[in-house]
């Protein structure tokens, strides 16, 4: 990561523009390698390891318990991460220090052209598959998890008689997490390219105009670790602290690769290894990766109502509200990928009447915002899975070598 910035930099400061230009697209492809090496790998280990839980939690009423659990932790640690957001963001104002004049008006045609109006018909097509293969094809994890259920139940509920499919699912997925530990080595090269494609085309000087905005947004963040540790102190007593060194090399590669994509594959083999169900893990994070993005729910937030702020919009309490539950709803469907949650936060602001070109504010250093929301993604998804092992009795203590 130094690394990156260090090349980055030196490129940025020394090259002519032209170069830094194909340079920066260049060194990019070593981190797309790797995020797409990970792809690869997200939908056959969701799909083997979700039917594989299921058929081995046995029963339809487990499976809604357990469900049921995890969506209730979600859907509080939600709301609680869009408030911290909107209350920082109404404290501090930090849309009232933007610079307009340096926009990132590139980016945002881009991002443009991925931008969907939300709407209830859209919801439903992100959740529910049209095709088990399209869902496969295009990575998109809810549906894959849509499918994934229904398969595990209708296996739990024929019995005996497909012990063996089962089994040889199981043994798919263990071939799956062998090829995750292969990819993992590309993991420091990926974030390499990643941090230095960025530092070289934008420099450091981009950190003066959003050192404030940036700062308050890490406020945020903070506040949201304190209290998703405190949390887990409370529920897991001193095996948060084992929690927090097992997931810290994960961690350390969603900070830098800026993908939660990213690290799917080794969270789930560090959380079995930190002692949670096997058939748990495999059950709880994928959901979690659709429903339960911390750091994402939060900069949603605070990223929209800043945006109104440069603007001088004023948005009542109730409008606030209204755009916490929208955003509660919209960002289910997003996907692990980097930069989701602008597009997210790009619809919403149309929808609220404010200028989505305000996007363009803060696409700069966007990608520095990405690696705190992603890291803190990792961290809630982490911990709502030892949450949810805790609450079935399933935490196994590893007591050797702890």
């Amino acid at each position: 990561m130094v690394l990156g910035v260090l090349t980055g930099y030196l490129i940025h400061s020394n090259a002519s523009p032209g170069f830094i230009g194909s340079f920066s697209q260049n060194i990019k492809l070593l981190s797309t390698i790797f995020i797409r090496l990970v792809q690869m790998i997200i939908a056959p280990l969701v799909f083997t390891t979700l039917v594989v839980g299921i058929a081995k939690l046995g029963d339809v009423k487990t499976v809604g318990r357990v469900g049921g659990k995890a969506i209730l932790w979600f859907v509080t640690a939600s709301l609680l991460s869009l408030l911290i957001g909107m209350l920082l963001v109404n404290y501090f104002k930090p849309g009232s220090y933007i610079d307009l004049s340096h926009v990132d008006n590139e980016g945002l045609k881009d991002l443009m052209k991925k931008n969907e109006e939300f709407s209830l018909s859209k919801f439903v097509e992100h959740v529910i598959p049209k095709s088990f293969v399209e869902a496969m094809a295009s990575n998109e994890m809810l549906q894959l998890v849509v499918f994934s259920i229904f398969f595990g139940v209708a296996a739990a509920a024929i019995g005996d008689f497909v012990k063996p499919l089962i089994k040889a699912l199981d043994m798919a997925a263990h071939v799956i997490l062998k090829m995750v530990n292969y990819v993992m080595n590309f993991a420091p090269i990926g974030v390499f390219g990643a941090i230095a494609s960025i530092v070289a085309a934008k420099g450091l000087s981009i950190f003066q105009f959003y050192v404030i905005y940036f700062s308050y947004f890490l406020l945020g963040i903070g506040i949201l670790w304190i209290l998703l540790i405190s949390v887990g102190f409370i529920v897991l007593g001193h095996r948060m602290k084992v929690l927090l060194k097992r997931i810290s090399g994960p961690l350390l590669v969603a900070f830098g690769t800026t993908s939660s994509e990213a690290v799917f594959p080794k969270l789930t083999e560090e959380l079995e290894r930190f002692g949670c169900k096997d058939r748990i893990v495999a059950f709880v994070l994928p959901l979690g990766y659709s429903f339960n993005l911390d750091g994402s729910m939060m900069y949603m937030t605070f990223a929209s109502l800043a945006i109104a702020q440069a603007y001088g919009i004023n948005l009542s309490l109730g409008t606030q509200l209204t755009m916490l539950l929208i955003l509660m709803l919209t960002s289910k469907g997003i996907a692990g990928v980097p930069r989701a949650s602008l597009v997210v936060v790009l619809a919403t602001c149309a929808m609220f009447k404010i200028p989505p070109e305000g996007v363009a504010l803060i696409l700069p250093i966007d990608h520095f915002c990405d690696m705190f929301r992603t890291a803190t993604n990792v961290v809630g998804n982490a911990l709502a899975t030892s949450v949810v092992s805790k609450w079935e009795g399933e935490l196994a203590h590893m007591h050797h070598r702890e």
